[in-house]
């Protein structure tokens, strides 16, 4: 039996009728696209300015091993002096799905306003279009680029932290492995994962538990995974770059925020993966929220719920920006 839903999470679940059971499938990846599009529209810089309040611009940075360049869009508060500290985020999306605009404006609300920071949304290259390592590695330029040029942004790279949700989470999370081993990039002093895409091995009990229940799935996600990997998905020996869920190694990284639903597909994966930092000596916090579908918060803003798991990731975020100042 799957745990219950929140009581007003259901409610918002039975408003999307139909859509709440569709699975996404190779053959209808295009119509989820744009539907995705459509439900989250991608602003214009002049409306992320917000009248004024934020100063945005959109950058350019070269590519690796002569890829595309990449678009970081780098957001701040109008009249916050001095170097900020910086979200370096990644949105969510299957990892097919989704852009860096459309997240900006939550994350400018709660997130960059109240605590004088600013934020680097990277826009990725999605799958299937490009597979591992394109993705991670259009991340990892990007933020080894945003820490080199940290000074005529106005940014300070000792007090950054790597986040993301869902798809981002684990891109996230990824980054987070990756630049610890290659120590080309700056020393995060946090990482914020959202309920983190982790192991695409998808063997949990929640994973189980939750099939054809709820708006995201096993079989949605393995979708997603064999978009990324292609012929490596579910390889024995993938790397943990590709699926942080197969790392055996957690030890070194910096202070972590993870939550997940009780009552989605992740949960199991990421008390797995807070569990592994612990046991490695590191420091993380976990929220599992009772009743708890993947997304709840964008679907049910104004829930009991989505109030609390915002109150808590904005105090997390507060404590390990206090720690870092200088």
């Amino acid at each position: 039996m799957p745990p219950p839903f929140d009581p007003e999470l259901t409610a918002a679940l039975e408003a999307l009728g139909g859509l709440s059971r569709e699975r996404i499938t190779p053959e209808n990846l295009a119509v989820h696209r744009q539907r995705d599009a459509a439900s989250r529209p991608r602003p214009t810089v002049a409306e992320l300015r917000a009248d004024g309040h934020f100063a945005v611009e959109e950058l350019s940075v070269p590519g690796v091993g002569g890829g595309p360049d990449i678009t970081l869009v780098h957001a701040r508060p109008v009249g916050e002096a001095g170097p900020l500290p910086v979200l370096y985020y990644m949105h969510g999306g299957g990892l097919v799905m989704g852009n860096a605009w459309s997240v900006l404006p939550k994350i400018l609300r709660d997130w960059s306003a109240p605590l004088g920071m600013a934020v680097v949304s990277v826009e990725y290259r999605l799958a299937p279009e490009t597979r591992y390592p394109g993705p991670l590695d259009d991340c990892h330029t990007g933020l080894v680029w945003t820490a080199g040029h940290a000074d005529e942004l106005g940014l300070d790279a000792e007090r950054m932290i790597i986040g993301g949700k869902s798809a981002g989470g684990g891109l996230a999370a990824a980054l987070t492995l990756l630049n610890r081993d290659r120590g080309e990039g700056p020393t995060p002093v946090g990482q914020l994962l959202q309920c983190p895409m982790l192991d695409d091995r998808l063997d949990t009990p929640s994973a189980f538990q939750m099939e054809e229940i709820g708006l995201w799935d096993r079989s949605s996600t393995a979708v997603c995974w064999r978009a990324y990997l292609g012929d490596h998905h579910g390889d024995p020996d993938l790397s943990p770059y590709a699926a942080p869920g197969r790392a055996t190694d957690l030890s070194g990284l910096p202070p972590t925020y993870i939550d997940v639903g009780s009552a989605e597909t992740f949960r199991d994966e990421n008390i797995a993966y807070a569990q592994a930092i612990w046991c490695a000596g590191g420091d993380a916090e976990l929220h599992v929220w009772p009743g708890a579908f993947h997304g709840f918060d964008s679907f049910a803003p104004a829930a009991a719920l989505t109030r609390q798991a915002r109150h808590a990731r904005t105090q997390w975020l507060s404590r390990a920006l206090a720690r870092s100042r200088r």
